[in-house]
């Protein structure tokens, strides 16, 4: 196993590609699964389905592996630059491959005008993965801000039972909606905060603090209008408008 891990930080091309390829892989078996029939009257909502499913997978994993990550070697948390264990290293080099391949779905399938938010989302986090995987710096906060995976699996949930029409009045959509607030503010306000606190307190000395800085900055005023948008959606409205435009991060 130990060697099998090490090759990885050997050979991290090959086993991007195999991340790629596996997720697509997913994408293709998922399709089989059965599916709300209310979703076949529209291809938007049919690739959203697809695209969401492969995505709750991701984060089912990856959420899950970054705290086992980090309780196997809690000194990643404190340093974040330099430190990092082979089975984190791989966490990074697969979680590169399905946003690259969720980036791909989204140009290749057509969606990427009313999906662009989430584009920029992937363009920025491949670049700063990326940089992690080729140089093994930063690995450890790679890892730190997969933590807000484990609030993507109530995200996706939450985008999956509207799609599915479960009303929003509905005790599992109630219950998931509450779970999904809480841990958007600890896994993911959380974690990207103190991502953000790291590279402002230990700017002087880090590789390539301002290309972090300016990524990070970038995430958190995306996030926070999403959180607005989801307390706005969940909490403050009963009725969207969407004035007939297909966005993704409207939902």
């Amino acid at each position: 196993m130990e060697g099998w891990l090490s090759d990885v930080q050997k050979r991290p091309a090959l086993y991007l590609c195999c991340s790629v390829l596996a997720f697509r892989l997913i994408h293709r078996l998922l399709q089989t699964l059965p599916r709300p029939s209310r979703l076949d009257n529209s291809s938007w909502r049919t690739w959203k389905w697809r695209n969401l499913s492969v995505s709750l997978v991701h984060s089912l994993l990856s959420g899950s592996w970054a705290i086992f990550c980090v309780l196997q070697y809690p000194l990643m948390v404190r340093e974040m630059h330099s430190s990092f264990s082979p089975f984190s290293y791989l966490l990074v080099v697969v979680s590169t491959g399905y946003f690259i391949q969720d980036a791909g779905d989204i140009i290749f399938s057509g969606y990427a005008r009313e999906s662009w938010e989430f584009l920029l989302h992937h363009v920025v986090v491949i670049g700063t993965f990326l940089y992690a995987v080729i140089t093994r710096h930063y690995v450890a906060g790679a890892v730190v801000a997969l933590f807000v995976e484990v609030n993507s699996v109530f995200l996706h949930l939450r985008l999956l039972l509207k799609l599915a029409g479960v009303p929003k009045d509905s005790l599992f959509y109630s219950i998931n909606k509450v779970i999904n607030v809480a841990t958007y503010v600890s896994f993911r306000l959380g974690a990207q905060f103190y991502l953000t606190w790291y590279i402002i307190y230990n700017y002087s000395w880090l590789d390539h603090g301002l290309f972090f800085l300016v990524s990070l900055m970038m995430m958190n005023i995306m996030i926070l209008i999403y959180f607005y948008r989801l307390l706005r959606a969940d909490f403050f409205t009963t009725h969207s408008h969407h004035n007939g435009v297909q966005k993704f991060a409207k939902d």
